[in-house]
C-alpha cells in the first residue's frame, strides 16, 4: 500500500501500542503524534468520533481517511500490508480475532482494578483479574508450543498482550498483587513479548514514570498504597 500513515496516539494508551506494534511487525513506516486527552485539540475532536484515540490517519495525493477503533486498524493494516499477522487457516482466525477481543475485557479488569476505591474492591478486583489469566494460562497449556501465542509466529494476539503485560512491569514495582501467581506459561510468554523489539518500542522511555504518576493521581485504593510506599521510602533510608 502506497499512502502515509500517522498514528494518532497518547502515551499510555495499550490499544495506541497495538497498533505501533503491528505497524513495527509488519515493517511499515508511520508518524507518531501523540496529543493530552485531558485537553484535546479542535483538530483531533474534528476528526475522532468517539473523542479517543489510536486514530490512523491514511493520506493519499487526493484524499485522507481517518480510521478509529483499534481492531479496525489492525485489520485494516492486515488487508493492506505485507508480512500477515493472522493466521491463514479462517478457524484459527476466528479464534486469535476471540483472544484480541478476551485481552480487551483483561484491560478492562485492569482499569477496574486500578481504580478500585477500597480494600474491599481492589481485592475483588485482583481475584476477577487472576482468573482471567487463569483462562489464559489454560489455553496456553492446550495450544502454545513456542514463545508466542500461537508457538513459532509472532502473531497480533501477542500484539495485543505485550501492552497489556507492560502494566505489570509497574504494579510489581508497587507491591506483589499474586494476579500472575501459578501460571508459568503465562509468565514465560510475558517474559518473551518483554524482549521483542516491537513491544519494546512502542512507548516512549518515560512510559513507566508517567504511568507511575497516573495511577498516583487516580485517588484509588492502589493510589494510596503508592503514597505509602513515597512516605516510607525516606524513612528507610534514614533508618
Amino acid at each position: 500500500m502506497t499512502a502515509r500513515l500517522t498514528l494518532v496516539s497518547h502515551h499510555l494508551c495499550p490499544y495506541v501500542q497495538r497498533a505501533a506494534i503491528a505497524l513495527a511487525e509488519k515493517g511499515v513506516s508511520f508518524e507518531r503524534v501523540n496529543v493530552d486527552l485531558a485537553a484535546k485539540p479542535d483538530w483531533f475532536k474534528a476528526i475522532s468520533p468517539l473523542g479517543k484515540v489510536p486514530l490512523l490517519r491514511v493520506g493519499r495525493d487526493d484524499a485522507e481517511e481517518v480510521i478509529f477503533e483499534s481492531a479496525v486498524i489492525l485489520e485494516f493494516l492486515e488487508e493492506t500490508e505485507a508480512n500477515p499477522l493472522h493466521p491463514a487457516d479462517p478457524l484459527m482466525r476466528a479464534r486469535h480475532r476471540a483472544w484480541i477481543e478476551f485481552g480487551s475485557a483483561i484491560l478492562n479488569g485492569i482499569g477496574r482494578f486500578y481504580s478500585a476505591a477500597d480494600e474491599a474492591a481492589f481485592s475483588k478486583e485482583s481475584k476477577a483479574l487472576s482468573e482471567m489469566f487463569e483462562r489464559v494460562e489454560a489455553e496456553l497449556s492446550a495450544r502454545r508450543s513456542g514463545p508466542w501465542f500461537a508457538g513459532d509466529r509472532f502473531s497480533l494476539v501477542d500484539a495485543v498482550y505485550g501492552p497489556i503485560f507492560r502494566y505489570f512491569d509497574t504494579f510489581d514495582g508497587i507491591g506483589d498483587f499474586g494476579i500472575l501467581d501459578g501460571k508459568p506459561l503465562v509468565h514465560a510468554w510475558r517474559e518473551a513479548l518483554s524482549k521483542r523489539r516491537s513491544v519494546r518500542e512502542a512507548v516512549g522511555a518515560d512510559y513507566p514514570p508517567r504511568l507511575h504518576a497516573f495511577l498516583l493521581a487516580k485517588g484509588s485504593y492502589l493510589s494510596e498504597i503508592i503514597g505509602l510506599q513515597a512516605i516510607a521510602a525516606p524513612l528507610a533510608r534514614s533508618a
